[in-house]
């Protein structure tokens, strides 16, 4: 993509090639810094919940839902399903990876594929509700908008019907392909 952009822009516009690709990169690099500010400060908030014990707190107060959703029991696990599910529901996208990624080798079995446990957190994380889109908030200030916090409403609403929407099809999915064999049964 990135060559046949170049290679259109020569063909259109040869004289300003140069000038554009570098005022492009100079908004890339400025959008990065701003957003490496908001990251900043959200994985600083969730670092104090993590060292003030709110986390265990909040993974006692999700661990039905976890329990229902996961069918995990491990209390190390849950606290980091419980960890990213905060961060997604705060709407921080990519400051949730790092605990998505320890919950998914905590919830692997070691059998080289994904579990209905990992279907589910992949899910979750894909569609999960935003009570507080500050990543796109962050994206719509930086830009100029006259109102960046508009969109909460209508992406609260979205990720809600996404997030049931995602839970229903995993859990119908793992019923069709996840079928437990009868004991005695062998596999061919």
């Amino acid at each position: 993509m990135i060559v046949g952009s170049i290679c259109f822009l020569l063909w259109n516009d040869p004289s300003n090639t140069l000038t554009i690709m570098v005022d492009a990169s100079t908004d890339a690099l400025s959008l990065a810094i701003e957003l490496c500010a908001v990251y900043a400060v959200w994985l600083g908030i969730l670092e104090i919940v993590e060292q003030s014990g709110l986390s265990e707190k909040l993974a006692k107060l999700l661990r039905p839902i976890i329990k229902r959703l996961f069918n995990v029991d491990d209390g190390e696990t849950q606290k980091a399903i419980a960890l990213n599910m905060s961060a997604n529901i705060l709407g921080l996208g990519n400051a949730a990876t790092p605990m998505g990624i320890n919950a998914m080798k905590r919830l692997d079995d070691g059998g080289g594929k994904a579990t209905p446990a990992i279907i589910m957190l992949l899910v979750i994380n894909s569609t999960s509700i935003q009570l507080l889109p500050t990543t796109i908030i962050g994206l719509r200030a930086s830009a100029g908008s006259a109102s960046p916090s508009d969109i909460i409403i209508p992406t609260l609403i979205v990720t809600l019907i996404t997030f049931t929407l995602g839970i229903i099809l995993v859990k119908i999915c793992n019923k069709i392909f996840f079928k437990k064999k009868p004991k005695g049964e062998v596999k061919k």
